[in-house]
């Protein structure tokens, strides 16, 4: 499960067998950035700031969902 969301053409991914710290990936086109869930710092990579914005408001949002998503996906890590 993956995908988990679609806003402003960006997936947002959360994938099992992942590592901590618990963090989402948002993929654009041929861009991908690694956001933690629960500080809103950027992990790794980049996307254009007009969807960045975009992700940042919905991890604002559904940040309690993602975080029962990744533990979910990824049990050992809780």
């Amino acid at each position: 499960m993956p995908t988990i969301d679609l806003i402003d053409d960006v997936k947002i991914n959360i994938y099992n067998g992942d590592h901590r710290p618990p963090h989402i990936h948002a993929c654009y086109e041929n861009h991908e950035v690694i956001l933690e869930i629960e500080s809103d710092n950027i992990y790794a990579g980049e996307i254009p700031d007009d969807k960045l914005k975009s992700v940042f408001d919905w991890l604002i949002g559904n940040t309690d969902w993602a975080l029962e998503v990744f533990y979910t996906l990824n049990p050992e890590l809780k």
